[in-house]
């Protein structure tokens, strides 16, 4: 999954800080007409997956705003001749049976080119066939597990197992054991009590982030899968205080990690929470309370305030009045639209400035040669689909607050 970036727009903001909540708001029907100027004739539909209610739905709004604010952009500079975009959002839950249900009617509206989302792997795996089948390319901005792209046997033999599928967040692959690394190398912890949610992005991360904490030297002193519907996890905690272990990993999302990070501190255990992108959010650290301060949490690319690529982004956001943040996914988000215009476009200018019949798999043909400087930094491919772009960053809780503590990629 992942999330994630999450610092409240302020007045900060003023004095030079890139931010990352904006005030104001938005459309309530989950779609929009794209803004006005630019485009013409033809009404070209990027479809939106993500959960936009229940506990994941700061992350889901984030990426909702994000496609809109691209489809917008592009409008305003008239960036495909002929075209104007549109997006239609649709709320996944964060559960595959509705994410499947709505590939199947965004694949109905003929209109639709593309889709960005979802934000969870487990919804991304059920929704993946349905687009392959109707040649509708499928752009990720946050789904990490290394399956999606490289066949369940990644492993040992890597096969791509749907053309129409790509995402610009990197994988677990190499988000688990980056987290790992720190964890021994810079952190110096030795003993890792490991808890997943059973789900394919946490028990995903899990296993990756395990085995290299293995290779490295660290030992697993225990281990435990917890009930993502619950927010008791006091026996849980219990384990973790009784184990010896100086940090736990957790491979799951913030709804269930902050509770889970305060009932362990609150066990006796004083030691650091460690997770991926899916516990990077505001929301983890008002459920983590004040003893989350210390814990740690990965998320994929460069922190999106100190890019400067990333300016532009942050302050049109801002100017468009979106009432949520767009969260650490946003940019990844806009990269993800950004992709599917870049590729409408390609299909329009080699066809007379227009679009063919076949427009859907068209499209899907020309996403594999996508390339553009984004507000991530560089979008591109490989020939799974994976983005090229592999850097990673650890964030710490300070003072109330992810503040990044170091970036890098993963050296295997």
């Amino acid at each position: 999954m992942r999330q994630r970036s999450l610092i409240a727009i302020t007045a900060a903001l003023a004095a030079g800080a890139l931010t990352l909540t904006a005030c104001g708001s938005r459309d309530d029907d989950g779609g929009s007409d794209g803004g006005n100027g630019g485009g013409g004739g033809t009404t070209v539909v990027i479809g939106v997956d993500a959960p936009l209610t229940g506990d994941l739905s700061a992350l889901g709004l984030g990426i909702k705003n994000s496609v809109d604010l691209a489809a917008k952009t592009a409008n305003k500079d008239n960036y495909v001749d002929g075209i104007k975009f549109e997006t239609e959002a649709l709320d996944d839950q964060g559960q595959p049976s509705v994410g499947q249900q709505n590939a199947t009617k965004l694949v109905a509206n003929d209109d639709v080119l593309g889709v960005v989302g979802p934000l969870n792997s487990s919804v991304g795996e059920s929704m993946q066939k349905v687009f392959d089948t109707a040649k509708l390319v499928e752009v990720s901005p946050a789904n990490t597990n290394p399956a999606l792209t490289q066949g369940v046997d990644w492993q040992n033999k890597k096969v791509r197992p749907y053309k129409s599928y790509f995402r610009t967040a990197t994988t677990d692959a190499i988000q688990g054991p980056f987290a790992a690394q720190y964890v021994y190398n810079d952190s110096k912890k030795r003993k890792v009590f490991v808890i997943d949610d059973k789900k394919t992005y946490g028990a995903g991360l899990a296993a990756t982030f395990t085995e290299e904490f293995k290779k490295l030297g660290g030992q697993v002193v225990g281990t435990e899968h917890i009930n993502p519907d619950t927010k008791d996890f006091n026996a849980v905690a219990t384990k973790v205080k009784n184990s010896g272990a100086d940090v736990v990993y957790y491979g799951g999302e913030y709804p269930q990690a902050g509770p889970l990070s305060k009932q362990i501190k609150a066990a006796g255990a004083k030691i650091p929470v460690v997770g991926g992108d899916g516990i990077y959010s505001a929301d983890f650290i008002k459920l983590a309370g004040a003893s989350g301060t210390g814990d740690l949490a990965t998320s994929v690319g460069a922190p999106v305030e100190e890019l400067p690529s990333a300016k532009e982004f942050v302050a049109n956001y801002e100017a468009a009045g979106y009432k949520e943040a767009y969260e650490a996914y946003g940019g990844y988000s806009y990269d993800s639209a950004w992709a599917i215009i870049e590729a409408v476009k390609a299909v329009v200018e080699a066809n007379d400035g227009k679009l063919p019949d076949d427009a859907r798999a068209k499209v899907v043909d020309a996403m594999q040669n996508v390339s553009f400087d984004g507000v991530t930094g560089k979008v591109s491919f490989d020939e799974f689909g994976d983005a090229t772009n592999k850097q990673l960053t650890v964030y710490a809780v300070e003072n109330g607050a992810w503040k990044s503590v170091k970036s890098g990629t993963y050296t295997g």
